[in-house]
């Protein structure tokens, strides 16, 4: 049962952005250590809250790529709350405000059921690999600040659903973050991040024109964190990306399912072989 009256939902506040991500890593869901950061750039509206009384507990992310598209996350109610609806009326309170926006979302298998009753129809399923950071250096794997910023825009442009200028030039300026490019003549033809998290470090995205240019690069990233715990998250579509998960010596230890509310991008997944972030898209 809800006791709706004592219920509220607003927009979160910055210091409540790290509360939400807390919550995720209380999860298990190991949230990058610049993640709050890269949220705020890119949606400084995009959490919101249900609060009993002036206590916050629950978040739902929806953050907006303009003109029209947002992805959803981060829909978590603390443990002592559950089974209680709070969850619910969150998000009946902040989908409305979306009428008409694509929406894509990552969803646990068990909760897939769900989200179709509110629309969204699977599209993909993305597997987490983990392991130990193998990695070699690379004479063809190039800075990526050396890479000029309307190239990787381009480049990005034509993976991801929608520009997302705004989110990259934080993405890719992530404290202690490695991020390289590979080129071919004079355009990008892949590039990767890899970031630190709350355990280890986490690949995303890993985006290549082939599989020989995503082991390069994936190769390189992990010689940049040689011998820590190392994640990915890769389509289970893409078997070269599999392929090369195995190769590098990570296991799958999970999987989401990708889901949209309004129609599947046309997403070219022989080119995604790390997603930037299951919270962000």
């Amino acid at each position: 049962m809800v006791e709706s009256d004592r219920f509220e939902v607003r927009l979160a506040t910055r210091d409540e952005v790290d509360w939400a991500l807390a919550m995720a890593a209380s999860e298990g869901w190991n949230p990058g250590l610049d993640d709050a950061e890269c949220f705020a750039a890119t949606d400084p509206e995009g959490l919101w809250v249900g609060l009993v009384g002036d206590e916050p507990i629950a978040c739902l992310s929806a953050v907006r790529y303009p003109p029209s598209f947002a992805f959803l996350g981060l829909h978590i109610v603390r443990h002592e709350y559950r089974a209680r609806g709070y969850g619910r009326l969150l998000w009946h309170a902040v989908l409305p405000r979306f009428a008409g926006w694509r929406l894509g979302l990552e969803a646990a298998p068990d909760l897939q059921p769900a989200y179709c009753r509110s629309g969204f129809v699977e599209a993909w399923r993305n597997v987490r690999y983990r392991g130990v950071a193998q990695g070699r250096p690379s004479r063809q794997a190039v800075p990526l600040g050396t890479v000029s910023l309307d190239a990787i825009f381009a480049y990005d442009d034509a993976v991801f659903p929608v520009p997302r200028h705004d989110f990259l030039e934080t993405w890719l300026d992530q404290y202690d973050a490695t991020a390289l490019g590979m080129l071919g003549g004079d355009r990008l033809t892949g590039y990767g991040v890899v970031r630190p998290s709350l355990h280890g470090q986490r690949i995303g995205p890993l985006f290549a024109d082939s599989p020989a240019i995503a082991e390069e690069l994936y190769f390189a990233l992990a010689a940049a964190v040689h011998g820590q715990e190392i994640s990915l998250d890769a389509p289970a579509a893409n078997a070269p990306a599999s392929a090369l998960a195995a190769h590098a010596g990570l296991a799958p230890v999970s999987e989401t399912v990708r889901m949209y509310r309004g129609g599947a991008p046309a997403t070219p997944l022989d080119r995604v072989f790390g997603v930037t972030t299951l919270e962000l898209g």
